[in-house]
């Protein structure tokens, strides 16, 4: 009998003890897009793809020209020019090729450099909220199937004051922000 008090009594301690710990949760994925350093590393990353097209624009424009002047004149070169222009041709083509590849990776290399000190950033400032506060868990909102309110506190809204970010700014807002500025550069190239 005493056995099963002890046990009860044991099992009702935890229960309790359970009871008391702090949970809670945030938008992680909220914190980082909207941070200023992230429209930083936007405009980087958009200079960044602005050149690489640029340059890519180049070099199609530079096969396009010789192609159409390999067209016009194939029938009157003899056959070595035409091997030399077909292998300058093939050059460019690989060219074009490998730029392709590269970049994609310089670029996907970039923003992987760019946004990891904004993700540790985010992640210090949860982490710290979440020691100032007691918290055992702190929860990732957007991945969570789902959160208790009641039992659960939102750290979002403090995450995001310490981090800068306007109370105003939403990912509604970044997101009319950035198709703004999508159309207006569609606009420049037109």
């Amino acid at each position: 009998m005493k056995k099963i008090l002890l046990v009860a009594a044991l099992a009702m301690m935890s229960a309790a003890g359970f009871a008391q710990q702090k949970f809670a949760h945030v938008n992680f994925s909220e914190l980082v897009q909207l941070m200023p350093e992230a429209d930083q590393a936007r405009a980087t990353m958009d200079a960044s793809s602005k050149e690489a097209r640029e340059t890519y624009q180049a070099m199609a424009d530079e096969f396009n020209t010789k192609y159409q002047q390999y067209q016009q004149k194939a029938s009157t070169w003899t056959q070595a020019i035409r091997e030399s222009k077909e292998k300058e041709l093939t050059d460019i083509q690989q060219r074009i090729q490998e730029f392709e590849q590269n970049v994609q990776a310089e670029l996907q290399q970039q923003q992987q450099q760019l946004m990891a000190p904004i993700y540790k950033k985010a992640q210090d400032t949860v982490e710290d909220l979440a020691k100032k506060g007691g918290y055992i868990y702190v929860i990732d909102k957007s991945s969570a199937l789902y959160i208790d309110p009641a039992q659960s506190e939102d750290l979002t809204a403090a995450a995001r004051k310490i981090l800068g970010i306007p109370e105003s700014r939403t990912l509604e807002s970044l997101q009319a922000e950035l198709q703004a500025q999508a159309q207006a550069q569609a606009e420049l190239t037109k």
